[in-house]
């Protein structure tokens, strides 16, 4: 229905490193391997190219605080190579990559999500990122 798609950007991870989840890093990239080959494989209209992928490290968790800290304990310690693992995806799976760290951290208050702040530079970054892109439209 948004045909046609230019660029598909993903970004997820945080959540694998919850208490109920026994993930790694790598782990978590290969469920995003298995996205960019769904967005990949997904059918178009004739003539419509597959989009371009983008994948986005999410900000890594700090130490998590507050009603975080039970459902995130050790997350902090278990995502630290996230940024590597998406990376090596990317490349891989001839994705495009941006990694949200360079740009922000995660809230001061809970060590894993963004505040309002984090929200708008994350979203500038990635729209002067985007705008640069060479893909035609």
């Amino acid at each position: 229905m948004h045909s046609p798609l230019v660029l598909v950007i993903l970004m997820l991870g945080t959540n694998d490193f919850q208490s109920m989840h026994n993930n790694t890093a790598w782990v978590s990239a290969q469920g995003m391997t298995k996205l960019v080959e769904i967005v990949r494989k997904a059918p178009i209209e004739p003539g419509m190219p597959v989009p371009e992928i983008m994948i986005v490290c999410p900000p890594l968790i700090s130490k998590p605080k507050g009603t975080m800290a039970e459902k995130f304990p050790g997350a902090d310690e278990k995502c630290a190579r996230l940024p590597d693992e998406l990376a090596r995806v990317a490349k891989e799976l001839s994705a495009r990559y941006f990694d949200a760290n360079t740009v922000t951290d995660t809230s001061p208050l809970d060590g894993v999500h963004l505040d309002a702040d984090q929200h708008a530079a994350l979203g500038r970054a990635l729209a002067e990122t985007v705008i640069k892109l060479d893909i035609p439209c």
